[in-house]
């Protein structure tokens, strides 16, 4: 094997180790970065990514729904606020909010524009999980 193939395992044990260790977090990681959202895809098997504005009624109406699947599913869930971070609104295509992306293993699988019920998204997570 090369050098790189040994990093490359070396990386996906530790990887596998620290998510043993970790789960997922139990409450939303708010993003603050481009980096911050790559590793917390990269940390995670499956994450609900929740793009908001403090301003959007829906967004609070979504709120508790998305604390609640943080803390009752396998999933991690982030928060990226639109305003703030508006590079990752762009680069997400995110047009209107609350737009939810469903990532699993760092590839997006869903999209989804607007207030979701809850039994609906953990229905899309646990296809996944």
């Amino acid at each position: 094997m090369s050098d790189a193939e040994d990093i490359d395992d070396i990386r996906e044990q530790k990887k596998e180790e620290l998510m043993a260790r970790a789960g997922t977090p139990d409450e939303p990681v708010h993003i603050d970065s481009v980096a911050h959202l790559e590793e917390v895809l990269e940390d995670n098997h499956v994450v609900l990514v929740d793009f908001y504005a403090d301003w959007c009624g829906p967004c609070k109406m979504l709120e508790p729904t998305v604390e609640e699947i943080a803390a009752e599913t396998d999933a991690a869930v982030a928060k990226v606020d639109i305003d703030a971070l508006q590079n990752l609104a762009r680069e997400y295509q995110v047009q209107g909010v609350p737009t939810l992306y469903l990532f699993v293993d760092g590839e997006t699988v869903d999209r989804m524009v607007g207030v979701q019920d809850k039994p609906t998204l953990v229905q899309k997570i646990e296809a996944h999980a």
